[in-house]
């Protein structure tokens, strides 16, 4: 039996990369629902990239901080495998929170398959040592599993429970460390044996070559933490030029004093009287305004919402509940907690067993808006039906 050793240091390297590579991923992905599609999944690829390769980076940080009487090399396929499964599986995880309505349902499947992306590449990648024998303890692995699902779930639901530095940076913080927590769990329940797997068939990557991979990742990783670290504190600062930078029709009189509300958090009191009937919304550090009447729904994202037009999606600053304060006298109807829809742009009504849909024919950017069941009388009233 090989009992192994760990450099401080190195321990300490891996759980900077990891925090870092978490907040990468996790704050680039801040505000893409209001973006075009296309844009929206090349941001996706990139928090992929950050999220999977910071996991991948910190298990092999931590790998080469482990001390083993005898020499040990890795197998190329399965180190790059590892990497592969955990970025693939961070996209999916972002993919159902970026697609589709937040739900709690969602929530938890997409820390789910985020926290298990962490085991699937520890074990993976843990599997391609050479020079010696991994044997992994089943309890290491239930340990792991529940950790990482625990742990995954939470970072997510903090992260998007509303998209500010605080809940985005401690959602980082959580993921980070529970991607030290599981390598260094499992690790705990794993036993090394003299002796080396023969018969391979793919190329052997040695501990040197290994090093230069991981020290360029982590480069990449820090650099690109700085930059998003940077974009992200100076975006407090466009939002409060942006709403300054008011682009209006014509001169307005100044906005009447409204109840206190933080600074990410608008309220309706903050734009201009002229403008109480039209609804705002954010592009190019300005703030420019929509008639309701061209808005087909409106859906809550966190504490902003986003609006859905003919074919296009565009980022308010005000709550859903601000919105629907501003829109009592039109023709919008709350169909669920997180929609209102503009009852004169529904084409068609579709009525499941304890639900139903709301249909547009014309709306490149949301196909139906789902009505909750308490929500279904009301609906059919505004519908005649």
């Amino acid at each position: 039996m090989l009992t192994p050793q760990y450099d401080l240091m190195l321990v300490l390297a891996s759980v900077a990369v990891s925090v870092m590579a978490s907040f990468t991923g996790l704050t680039l992905t801040r505000g893409i629902s209001a973006l075009p599609d296309t844009t929206r999944k090349l941001l996706i690829v990139m928090a992929s990239l950050s999220l999977g390769g910071g996991i991948w980076c910190m298990h092999f940080v931590a790998m080469l901080a482990m001390r083993l009487p005898v020499p040990i090399s890795y197998d190329a396929a399965n180190t790059l495998g590892s990497v592969l499964i955990a970025i693939l599986l961070s996209g999916v995880a972002l993919l159902i929170m970026h697609y589709g309505t937040r739900t709690i349902f969602r929530i938890a499947i997409a820390g789910t398959v985020l926290g298990n992306g962490i085991v699937a590449m520890h074990y993976l990648g843990m599997s391609g040592i050479r020079g010696c024998m991994p044997a992994f303890q089943p309890a290491g692995l239930v340990l792991a599993v529940v950790g990482a699902t625990a742990t995954g779930i939470l970072a997510i639901w903090i992260s998007y429970s509303r998209r500010t530095t605080r809940h985005i940076f401690a959602g980082a913080i959580i993921f980070g460390l529970s991607v030290v927590l599981v390598h260094f769990v499992a690790m705990g329940w794993t036993n090394f044996q003299a002796g080396g797997v023969s018969g391979d068939f793919t190329p052997i990557i040695e501990n040197g070559t290994l090093a230069l991979a991981v020290m360029l990742s982590a480069f990449v990783i820090c650099g690109t933490f700085l930059l998003t670290a940077t974009n992200f504190l100076l975006t407090g600062e466009a939002r409060e030029t942006a709403v300054i930078e008011v682009v209006r029709p014509s001169p307005v009189l100044p906005a009447e004093a409204g109840p206190a509300t933080r600074p990410d958090e608008p309220s309706a009191s903050d734009f201009p009287l002229l403008e109480k009937h039209k609804l705002p919304y954010e592009r190019d550090k300005r703030i420019y305004f929509i008639e309701p009447a061209q808005v087909a729904a409106i859906r809550a994202e966190g504490h902003y919402t986003i609006i859905h037009t003919a074919d296009d999606k565009l980022f308010c600053p005000l709550s859903i509940s601000e919105v629907e304060k501003r829109l009592q006298a039109g023709s919008f109807i709350r169909t669920h907690r997180s929609y209102l829809v503009n009852i004169e742009r529904v084409t068609a009504f579709e009525r499941a067993k304890d639900s139903g849909r709301c249909m547009f024919d014309g709306v490149t950017s949301l196909k139906f808006v789902p009505v909750s069941r308490s929500f279904i009388p009301r609906v059919r009233t505004a519908l005649n039906i």
